[in-house]
């Protein structure tokens, strides 16, 4: 059997202020370090094999935190892009919500239906984020693999692998600096919905 722990990076001040990042490489805050380092912590005492992100340098940042100490390959993988809000990123949550109150309520009820302007669908990121987890099952039959990633790709990588919903990805998006352990059985795949 294979454990993913699916951790989300400390937070940055976008999350802080509950701006959209999608994208954008913004770093840790202070909190967000406090965030990483508490998690690294929490997960000390758990051998894990690898640990991949997503790019980004509060996924770095965060990936580095957990490393420490450790003998550990960290990588990098391309596939693991956070969601393109494309006009979005940068905005204050509330100012789509008011501004768009109809799009700001289909997305958070069903977020595979809206594209952002200029941006991709939650469809897109989930036949990217698929392809990448096959890849890691196919590689990783056993043991334990960390995926750092932030929301609300996190939430995406979760619901491919335990075909849970996705939830609220609005309230999702500023969770930071959590992790949960996902046990995937070896042979099994990336489903998509």
């Amino acid at each position: 059997m294979l454990r993913i722990i699916l951790i989300r990076p400390g937070s940055t001040e976008f999350d802080e202020q509950r701006r959209i990042k999608g994208t954008l490489d913004i770093p840790l805050s202070e909190h967000g370090q406090a965030e990483a380092t508490e998690a690294a912590r929490a997960l000390s005492d758990l051998h894990i094999d690898s640990i991949y992100y997503g790019p980004g340098r509060a996924s770095r940042q965060s990936a580095d935190l957990l490393a420490s100490g450790r003998r550990v390959k960290l990588k990098e993988l391309e596939s693991l892009t956070n969601l393109n809000h494309g006009l979005w990123h940068g905005k204050l949550i509330d100012e789509v919500r008011r501004n768009q109150p109809k799009v700001y309520r289909q997305f958070q009820e069903h977020p595979e239906s809206v594209c952002p302007p200029g941006g991709e669908t939650v469809d897109c990121v989930e036949q990217r984020a698929a392809k990448a987890l096959n890849r890691l099952l196919r590689k990783h039959r056993h043991g334990v693999i960390a995926l750092v990633v932030p929301e609300p790709l996190a939430s995406v990588v979760r619901h491919l692998l335990t075909n849970h919903d996705l939830g609220d990805l609005w309230r999702a998006e500023c969770e930071t600096g959590r992790w949960e352990l996902i046990e995937v059985e070896a042979g099994r795949t990336a489903a998509l919905a």
